[in-house]
């Protein structure tokens, strides 16, 4: 593989390489990449793996290989402290819940000693926690040039670090939103790299997917009434009704809420909803398009209101900007979905977000990322790599909906000898998937393992109710034992999950079962003794109600195939190996 890789990177062309877990990947792009000399982008799926290629795979790489690069790690806006968020958020703490207050004191005084601003340097703060969005910034909330802090600004230079660099290191989300909204720096940096690589690359078409989508919610309305008010009332007060067009917006908003209601008036909290017609599945047509044009006459009086005022102050002229960009989402949500993509809506309790999506990455893939560099300066090279990229040997399904036609294609077996070293076991009398009993079930035989083993499992499910259903029975059944312990995903931050769980194979320590869910599927490093049990409750088949999924067995059903066989069956297969 590293040879192949060091081939394709001196003589530009795509390589696509699938290699199983745990064989080397991340040095067999890596080492040719620090070798060539050129200047390289590696994306990869999630924040965690940045962190593990820049804090520790590629120093000690060049270490070993006595090469000397200049390196950064990328990440977007939400990952990074903004100063002047962080002010605003203590200037206005009485207005906080008294819980986050401790947080918020915790990330105040790191302010004061770090230097990247990352706040993956704080393990203590949890991923979801509210604290964030407070001291981070948005496309919609950043003051840019106007900003008092511009001069500390974390953001800022994290970019200038990476323009600067040999080798950057981002993700996969990040990569594609830049190529949408070019907010990152990525789309910038991108014609300047000789070589681009990306990891876990089975991720990349539904995550490019998911951000290539024209979306809009009701979140960004509701923000743009609050601070539409908040700045007219004291930029621009008397000029304009404030507080009637933010009402109208209100109003507008629960309009749409209602119109989705179901169940005698509660809002159906389905992932995501169909939207083929003229209103999305399960909705009336009529509430639909009355409560949309209630709320494009509404957006239409705020990006007239701030259209008069924008001239007064840079922060009316921002808020007119803003509003200008949701009036024409709105309007293309009024219209008919596009030819070619699927559109739906995810409707909970507090917002509705609208989304329309390509059903693969393909056209912008060929339009917007392999066409990025001038073939008469730039010889570029991509590489694609992961441990499951297809269940033939031509990749097909990858590398199809990638738009990658011409990809040379390496899929090499594994050296490890699983027949010898690991048991694969089918319960032969478990009750069945859709049974009401099926996930207790599933946990009464992982207790009677993990009794065995003295812990040492992980259990991997398909949804969060089954997830939620596990731990509960296990915890009632080990209870009375009190020598093994039932880790679940959420309570928690996942690194505090994993480091603990890993500590579970210390001779002497209790014994430990980690039950998680989705993102604990792909990208976890367990060494040694401390996992020796994987127990899967159900083959991972996607949702057959999701949009996406119902569009693309469509589309494959449509070229006369068996969208089961071609489409469900490998897309199972490629999650469980």
């Amino acid at each position: 593989m590293a040879l192949q890789v060091a081939h394709t990177m001196a003589d530009g062309g795509v390589l696509v390489v699938e290699a199983g877990t745990g064989i080397g990947k991340t040095y067999a792009y890596l080492v040719p990449a620090l070798l060539s000399g050129q200047r390289v982008l590696l994306s990869t799926a999630t924040k965690a793996l940045q962190d593990q290629l820049y804090i520790r795979d590629i120093p000690r790489l060049m270490a070993a290989l006595g090469v000397v690069v200049r390196l950064a790690v990328l990440k977007g806006r939400s990952s990074y402290l903004c100063s002047q968020r962080l002010d605003m958020a203590h200037q206005a703490a009485d207005a906080l819940h008294p819980l986050h207050l401790p947080v918020l004191d915790m990330v105040q005084q790191w302010s004061r000693i770090t230097h990247r601003g990352d706040l993956a340097e704080l393990p203590a703060l949890e991923e979801d926690s509210p604290v964030i969005a407070l001291v981070t910034s948005t496309r919609d909330n950043c003051w840019g040039a106007r900003c008092p802090q511009l001069s500390r600004c974390h953001v800022n230079q994290a970019r200038r670090q990476a323009m600067d660099s040999d080798v950057v290191v981002v993700n996969h989300h990040l990569f594609f939103a830049d190529l949408h909204v070019r907010d990152s720096g990525v789309a910038e940096l991108l014609p300047s790299v000789h070589a681009v690589v990306f990891d876990e690359a089975h991720q990349l078409n539904d995550i490019g997917v998911q951000f290539l989508a024209s979306q809009c919610s009701t979140g960004q309305v509701l923000s743009l009434g609050r601070d539409m008010l908040a700045a007219g009332n004291r930029l621009a007060r008397g000029w304009v009704d404030w507080s009637g067009l933010q009402a109208a917006l209100q109003q507008a908003v629960k309009n749409l809420q209602l119109a989705c209601a179901v169940d005698g008036g509660h809002t159906s909290t389905s992932e995501r909803r169909p939207w083929a017609d003229q209103a999305p599945a399960g909705v009336d047509a009529q509430c639909w398009e009355s409560a949309m044009l209630q709320l494009q006459q509404a957006m239409y009086c705020v990006h007239a209101g701030l259209e008069m005022v924008a001239a007064a102050a840079p922060e009316l002229q921002h808020l007119h900007t803003r509003a200008a960009q949701v009036l024409q989402w709105v309007l293309e949500f009024s219209q008919a979905p596009q030819p070619g993509k699927v559109r739906w809506i995810e409707a909970g309790a507090t917002h509705i977000r609208f989304a329309e999506a390509p059903l693969t990455i393909a056209q912008a893939m060929q339009t917007k990322v392999l066409a990025a560099a001038d073939p008469q300066t730039v010889q570029k090279s991509w590489i694609f790599t992961s441990a499951t990229l297809g269940h033939d040997a031509q990749l097909s399904w990858f590398v199809q909906t990638c738009g990658l036609p011409q990809a040379k294609v390496l899929k090499l077996p594994s050296p490890f000898n699983y027949a010898a070293q690991a048991a694969l076991y089918l319960p032969p009398d478990m009750v069945p998937p859709d049974a009401a009993t099926h996930s207790s079930a599933v946990a009464h035989l992982v207790a009677q393992s993990a009794r065995v083993l003295g812990g040492r499992t992980l259990v991997l499910t398909t949804t969060l109710r089954a997830m939620r259903t596990i731990a509960e029975v296990l915890r009632q059944t080990l209870h009375p034992l009190g020598s093994i312990d039932v880790l679940v995903q959420g309570e928690m931050p996942k690194r505090m999950l994993l480091q603990r769980f890993g500590s579970g194979g210390t001779t002497g320590a209790r014994g430990l079962i980690l039950v998680a869910s989705v993102s604990f599927w792909e990208g976890i490093d367990l060494p040694g003794t401390a996992l020796q049990l994987v127990v899967i409750d159900k083959i991972p088949f996607a949702p057959p109600d999701d949009p996406l999924v119902q569009a693309r067995a469509q589309s494959v059903q449509s070229s006369g195939k068996n969208p089961f066989m071609q489409f469900h069956l490998p897309q199972a297969a490629l999650a469980l190996q």
